[in-house]
């Protein structure tokens, strides 16, 4: 049965009271339904924003991450120095250690060159980054094998 085409004249009262109800529930749901699509727009338009501004401080790591492995390539301590006053290392021995110990983006002659230094501080980084390399049960040709083919990835 469709209310909505009869004529108002063929309503009783209680039947108009009752479709004047229902149309202003019907009126009150589209409302709350705008609501929510309004509400639902502006957390998709806050995640977009939170996505762009994710993605910058992205690009802006990557960019000062190549910044320090140009620095290092060219003065290792320079390069160190570098890497730590942007966070993007901690002053920790061992943690510098691991970063030279991986590489990535350091040239080989740099990483020597820093470990190679006799400041306390670099000796310090120069054990840990022996410590870094798995050479137990393994014989002197093996270790170097292995140091080699590191070196060569």
């Amino acid at each position: 049965m469709d209310l909505c085409h009869h004529e108002p004249a063929e309503l009783s009262s209680v039947e108009a009271e009752e479709l004047q109800r229902i149309k202003w529930h019907r009126k009150q749901l589209l409302e709350d339904i705008q609501k929510l699509k309004d509400e639902i727009a502006d957390v998709f338009a806050q995640i977009d924003c939170f996505e762009s501004a994710e993605e910058s401080r992205m690009a802006q790591k990557e960019k000062e991450l190549c910044i320090g492995r140009k620095k290092f390539n060219m003065e290792p301590a320079k390069g160190i120095q570098y890497f730590i006053e942007h966070k993007l290392l901690t002053p920790d021995i061992q943690n510098i250690a691991r970063f030279l110990y991986k590489g990535e983006g350091l040239n080989k002659t740099a990483i020597g060159t820093y470990l190679g230094e006799r400041d306390p501080v670099n000796l310090q980084v120069l054990q840990a980054f022996v410590d870094c390399h798995e050479f137990a049960n393994l014989n002197l040709v093996q270790a170097l094998r292995i140091v080699k083919i590191k070196e060569s990835v």
